[in-house]
């Protein structure tokens, strides 16, 4: 993931064309990371565009002697290799021996001009338009006067999205594509937004594949860049102020308030993952550990080495992390806690003084990053598989964490480190189904649960108190957007006054005879009810083969139903998605009947 903006720009200086092709080759350290669809998922959520092949028994590792991930093999059109580069940092190196090769081999006329007829894998995104999430992330619960909301990452769609926590979308800030651009909510752009943090009327953003720290103003309603420089950096120190300062891949934020001497001051702390650091921005001046002194708007490492390891220290500088990726911050025990997703593992900050210490998960051996499973038991027999989402139930005084490769949310018990599987897997019942969550939140009063289910691309909500799960409706309003075919359909039906049910069906053609529909992708219609009516759908969203079912309560005049139809259609190298927007005017009539059912029939242009 980190070397993916490096070959991003070697693909645009080098195309297909002009002689480069650009093969991922998927060697998994996870068991979770070796399943084909699960690989899909993360290809769509990366947006890579070039070809993946899962090398499921490692056999392309071990043939070319590969040691270490990121490696880059650089192979001539003879098939012989020509260039080696492991680990990071490499950008300047490969674009001079790409230059360098292609030149050379053109001269002796061994590079072909063709194209190759690559399809990249949008199509088979099972939601992710923009009137729903795509592979949303963190998410945080926040309390106001007008009571409480909810805010979400939907980092699919690079955007950020408040909700009133029933279902209406208060803000949608951002959402094109991605991009680096500060502004109002309609102007300014992210790019796969993870970490979200509420602090008074603002929200901070770890704005991850920018690598920076991003401001919301929900009163001025507008979008600032508070740290980072919208490119990847390598820095291990920092010490620079607010946008001076470089940062390499912010997962995740929590708002520490510091107090020392009479002063109370906000420190952001910042899960670093492309430096296993944990970083902090300093709001206002302050004086931090060892007596040190930061002028408001310093960004600095706090702890971490920037050795990738799972070693626990007194002194914070010498510990090692290995990818912080979740973090909160318990400010009554002035301690963090964070989820460390590559050694697997739940481990601890004292803000005190910086010590570093286990909680559960991994093992002893700091080196060991391999040790994982699915395992509840204390300290170093628990095991997790790359936990991403961490919080703190506000009552129990316990640890929920995300546990993403296992697809379940397990408790921790700090004291003891005892970790137990609360959510998932079949757990308490077969309800409970995640698929790779990413963040978790608790409601102030600890007795709703809000997941991100990453792959899903929903938010469910659990209640503790009685254990059932429910997915959240969430009513984002329909956006036009230049990048998508929209084709505009009305239908006129009437039901009895004493209400009843519509049952409608939907087929589609195409005036383009060279256009059909896949039948590998998925083709989704949602429903949106009129505002203010009793009237319930059987489902909010299903697919193209389920018929739409709406039960009308009673009532008269002409009420109008919105629906959104998302397909794919096809032709030989291409796909194109297509948005179809249908309004169903429902006028209700005595001499109605009280159970209508229609297809009806679409034509796309």
């Amino acid at each position: 993931m980190h070397i993916l903006p490096d070959l991003d720009v070697l693909e645009k200086q080098f195309s297909v064309v002009d002689g480069l092709v650009v093969v991922g080759v998927h060697s998994a350290k996870f068991s979770n990371e070796h399943d084909s669809n699960r690989l899909l998922s993360a290809i769509q959520r990366y947006n890579i565009t070039h070809p993946v092949v899962n090398d499921m028994t490692l056999s392309t590792w071990h043939n070319l002697g590969i040691s270490c991930w990121p490696t880059v093999v650089m192979i001539g059109p003879m098939g012989k290799p020509l260039a080696v580069f492991v680990g990071e940092g490499h950008r300047k190196e490969m674009l001079l021996y790409a230059n360098v090769a292609l030149t050379y081999f053109k001269s002796l006329n061994q590079i072909s001009n063709n194209n190759l007829p690559l399809q990249p894998t949008k199509h088979l995104l099972s939601t992710g338009r923009k009137e729903s999430l795509l592979f949303p992330s963190k998410l945080e619960v926040c309390q106001s006067e007008q009571g409480q909301s909810l805010v979400i990452a939907d980092t699919g769609n690079n955007r950020i999205l408040v909700t009133d926590i029933t279902e209406n979308v208060e803000y949608i800030i951002g959402g094109s594509d991605s991009g680096f651009r500060d502004g109002d909510f309609e102007n300014a752009i992210f790019n796969a937004p993870q970490g979200v943090c509420v602090f008074g009327t603002f929200i901070y953003v770890a704005d991850t594949e920018n690598h920076a720290i991003r401001k919301i103003d929900l009163i001025k309603r507008t979008v600032t860049t508070v740290a980072g420089t919208g490119s990847q950096g390598h820095d291990y120190v920092g010490g620079k102020l607010w946008k001076d300062q470089v940062l390499s891949s912010p997962w995740d934020l929590a708002i520490y308030n510091y107090e020392y001497g009479k002063n109370t001051v906000p420190v952001l702390l910042i899960a670093i993952a492309g430096t296993h650091q944990i970083w902090a921005l300093f709001l206002e001046d302050t004086i931090w550990w060892k007596n040190r002194e930061y002028k408001a708007g310093a960004c600095a490492a706090i702890v971490g080495s920037g050795r990738e390891e799972n070693r626990n220290n007194a002194y914070p500088h010498t510990a090692g992390l290995a990818q912080p990726s979740g973090l909160v911050v318990v400010q009554e025990n002035k301690v963090a806690f964070f989820a460390d997703s590559e050694s697997s593992a739940v481990r601890c900050i004292d803000l005190k003084n910086g010590r570093v210490s286990a909680v559960c998960g991994a093992n002893k051996n700091p080196s060991d990053l391999h040790d994982f499973g699915d395992s509840d038991g204390a300290q170093y027999t628990a095991k997790l598989q790359h936990p991403l989402g961490i919080t703190w139930h506000p009552k129990e005084n316990v640890i929920y964490v995300a546990d993403t490769y296992n697809h379940k949310i397990k408790r921790i018990d700090a004291r003891t480190g005892n970790c137990e599987t609360m959510y998932g897997g079949g757990k308490p019942n077969e309800e409970f189904s995640f698929d790779e969550p990413s963040g978790i939140a608790f409601s102030p009063n600890g007795d709703l649960l809000y997941v991100a289910d990453t792959n899903n691309h929903v938010v469910k909500v659990i209640d503790t108190r009685n254990e059932t799960i429910s997915t959240l409706p969430i009513n984002i309003p329909m956006i036009e957007f230049d990048n998508v075919s929209r084709n505009a359909y009305i239908f006129d039906t009437r039901i009895s006054e004493k209400g009843g049910e519509l049952n409608v069906t939907f087929t589609v053609t195409f005036h383009d005879n060279d256009l059909k529909l896949n039948p590998d992708a998925p083709q989704r219609w949602i429903v949106n009810l009129p505002k203010g009516s009793t009237w319930t759908a059987r489902a909010k969203s299903g697919d193209l083969s389920s018929p739409v079912l709406i039960n009308v309560t009673e009532g008269s005049g002409i009420h109008e139903v919105h629906m959104i139809l998302d397909i794919i259609a096809c032709k030989t190298f291409e796909c194109i998605p297509k948005k179809l927007s249908i309004v169903y005017r429902i006028c209700q009539k005595t001499d109605a009947s009280d159970v209508v059912t229609e297809q009806r029939r679409l034509v796309v242009k």
